[in-house]
């Protein structure tokens, strides 16, 4: 038996395990607690998470979700607006939570009139792990989708008395007058009457990417009409072009749905049908339903939480949310395009993965991996190295296999450094240094590292975002260190070590913030602490001088020590998180505010936790409880800014769990306040690790004392290996 059959068979027998072991009762079916619906709309404006509630599953390569708009942009990024009432189809691929729009992939439309679009309402609109139905109220059509990792499924069911029809928009993506985006070729060939294929070729936030896909219908087509801008085929067997549409005619069905099976591929269209062939043989809908419910169930029950309905919610969507990116980037038979736009094959049994939004998730969402899907991890990382092998440095901010340069610092490193410390298998540790090494000496957008070697920090006049970019890549270089003396390469470490220190050259005593400077070593005046940058042509990204001035988690005893002391730390923290002043405008990441605290946005995500390092755990308990309990919810504007691929989510994930990586490459996670009674960590290794809260009320979220498999926990600290150990942890709580 081929290694690939093997792997698949395996899959499907754990998933199927997974089912059994949670069996029907509800009080172990961790999927009816997942509500897609959180964060897919602001109320009141603001931001709201920039999430969609269409089907997929784990870390699947196809989204299939509605579009509720014709041309997604900013505001709705992964296309779906709780607040509009009109569906514009069904597309599938799209980015959960991110801040700007991409993907958007292959549109179909259900119809009876070749009409574009559809009124809806939610009172008719349902959506759970791996299912999303709606009813579209013009057509009288209902349409449900679902998914395995390269497959959408649809069902349509059309009125009776009316002819089914189908759009297939070749055309729709995000807005095309964002980041230049425009399609340079598609194509679509009818291939018989139940059998479509073809592609497109888009250049937009992702550069020139190639989306193939092969299409089977459970109806045979009677006729159809095909369409480039004005120019119309009738029953043409293919058509080539920028704006292509088809128009497909299948009759009346008499009260049967048209099913309707997309793969995709970066690859081929051969390989878009080979993945049908082997994910998707059947046309049973409920099955592929339960499939992906399985699957979910799987994943989302490595983390047994015991607390209120709303809780549960609200931990199961975070959780859930995590688990949609990075996305599987290669095909059945482990082919996939690499960064250099050429065809690599893996090895068996592994998956080549996408969409690595590294500024955001390194910081919680990656580590979360190591600890609740380590076996994933390794294809993470080789993903990234990946493209050090046809880039020369390691990604950014990687999407559909490119990388599009957003944002800041070059955090694969933490992410690779932290699962080889962590000791996760299957990881060549000589080359991924290679790969951390040279993504650290090799200058690239952002980085410029000669600039970086000549001066000791980024002057302004020289590369923009320049304080926030010299404390990030300070903290990369910390990791690089850490790296290189575990390798025992003694002058890397001594090399890069004294480069992590370089955020003390930005340190205005006078002025007690991080602060601009030229490269002639002036400080740049005018200077205002709570005035905001964007990503360009300011000191700071996505922040203020507050905001970053908290940004060493490799060295916090220094920063305590630059401030003045723990006393005057925590006076500094107490004034961050009670100061509302402001400085013109905010920038449009920042919300959820507590004082100047901005939980929409991840620079500040770790400050709640610092007041241990003061030694008044006491605040860290208390505002953490405050973020948990205010800026979460159950609506759609249930997250207080962008998702951000699961980052948002992967706060709540341990913070509720009571503990969070403030440094998130050191193997240690600082404690906070748990938010349940009960929760159990079902660990890869077989072993479970028990967090014990039991409180009579939820007003009791201060931390009397904590133990660790009977013995008092000294300090703040709990270590990953003393999670993966498995054991108990037990707080005694307190109003």
């Amino acid at each position: 038996m081929e290694q690939k059959t093997f792997m698949k068979i395996a899959f499907i027998l754990v998933c199927t395990l997974a089912l059994a072991f949670t069996g029907s009762a509800r009080a172990t079916d961790f999927t009816q607690y997942v509500n897609p619906f959180i964060g897919t709309g602001a109320v009141h404006g603001g931001l709201s998470g920039n999430n969609y509630p269409g089907a997929t599953v784990p870390f699947g390569m196809v989204q299939l979700s509605p579009d509720t708009r014709e041309a997604p942009d900013w505001a709705q990024a992964s296309g779906y607006d709780y607040n509009d009432t009109t569906i514009y189809g069904f597309s599938h691929t799209r980015l959960s939570g991110t801040g700007a729009s991409d993907l958007i992939d292959l549109l179909l439309m259900p119809t009876t009139g070749n009409r574009t679009s559809s009124t809806f309402s939610h009172e008719r609109e349902e959506a759970h792990p791996g299912y999303y139905q709606v009813f579209l109220k013009d057509e009288g059509i209902n349409a449900e989708l679902t998914a395995t990792t390269r497959t959408g499924i649809h069902r349509y069911t059309y009125p009776e008395t009316k002819d089914a029809e189908l759009i297939i928009d070749l055309d729709h993506s995000a807005n095309k007058e964002s980041w230049n985006r425009k399609i340079i070729h598609s194509q679509i060939r009818l291939i018989n009457d139940r059998t479509i294929e073809g592609y497109r070729i888009i250049t937009g936030w992702a550069k020139l990417r190639k989306v193939y896909f092969h299409i089977e219908f459970s109806t045979p087509i009677v006729s159809a009409t095909l369409r480039d801008g004005d120019r119309r085929y009738e029953n043409a067997p293919l058509i080539n072009g920028t704006d292509l549409h088809a128009l497909l005619r299948f009759g009346k069905l008499n009260g049967q749905p048209l099913i309707c099976k997309v793969a995709l591929s970066p690859v081929s269209k051969a390989n878009a049908q080979l993945n049908m062939e082997q994910e998707a043989g059947h046309w049973e809908f409920d099955r592929f339903v339960t499939d992906a419910n399985t699957c979910w169930e799987k994943e989302l029950s490595k983390i047994k939480a015991d607390g209120s309905e709303l809780q549960k919610e609200l931990f199961y969507t975070a959780l859930y949310h995590t688990m949609l990116q990075p996305n599987t980037f290669s095909d059945v038979n482990g082919e996939y395009m690499t960064a250099d736009y050429t065809v690599g094959k893996l090895p068996g049994g592994e998956t080549h993965y996408t969409t690595f939004s590294l500024w955001d998730t390194f910081r919680g969402a990656h580590p979360l991996y190591t600890l609740i899907t380590p076996e994933r991890v390794p294809d993470f990382v080789k993903s990234m190295i990946r493209q050090y092998d046809s880039y020369g440095y390691l990604p950014i901010w990687q999407l559909w296999g490119q990388d599009n340069y957003c944002m800041i610092g070059n955090h694969s490193i933490p992410v690779i450094v932290d699962a080889v410390l962590k000791g996760v298998p299957d990881i060549d540790v000589e080359k991924a240094y290679e790969a951390v090494r040279n993504s650290s000496l090799t200058s690239h957008p952002n980085s410029p590292f000669h600039v970086w070697e000549k001066y000791g920090y980024m002057p302004e006049n020289i590369q923009t975002q320049s304080v926030s970019i010299t404390l990030e890549q300070a903290y990369d270089d910390w990791c690089t260190a850490r790296l290189a003396k575990k390798l025992g390469k003694e002058e890397d470490h001594q090399h890069f070590t004294h480069r992590s220190g370089f955020y003390r050259n930005l340190y205005n005593s006078d002025t007690h913030f991080f602060q601009p400077k030229n490269d002639k070593g002036e400080w740049i005046e005018p200077f205002d602490p709570y005035k905001y940058g964007a990503n360009g042509g300011y000191p700071f990204t996505e922040g203020n001088a507050w905001q970053y001035y908290w940004y060493v988690p490799q060295d916090i005893p220094a920063l305590i020590e630059l401030t003045g002391g723990s006393k005057a730390f925590e006076q500094k923290l107490d004034t961050f998180f009670t100061s509302r002043h402001q400085s013109g405008e905010l920038n449009d990441n920042a919300s959820g505010f507590v004082g100047q605290y901005a939980h929409g946005n991840e620079p500040s995500h770790h400050v709640a936790y610092l007041y241990n390092y003061a030694g008044r755990p006491e605040k860290t308990q208390k505002y953490v409880h405050h973020i948990l309990t205010e800026l979460y919810n159950n609506t759609s504007s249930g997250y207080a800014g962008n998702d951000d691929c699961g980052e948002m989510s992967a706060w709540y994930v341990f913070s509720a769990m009571g503990f969070y990586p403030v440094n998130p490459a050191s193997g240690e996670y600082v404690i906070g306040t748990p938010a349940f009674n009960h929760c159990t960590l079902n660990l890869s290794n077989g072993k479970e690790f028990h967090i014990e809260a039991p409180r009579k009320s939820p007003s009791e979220f201060y931390v009397r004392s904590i133990q660790l498999n009977g013995q008092p926990l000294k300090g703040f600290i709990l270590t990953h290996k003393d999670i993966v150990k498995g054991g108990t942890m037990v707080f005694k709580m307190k109003k």
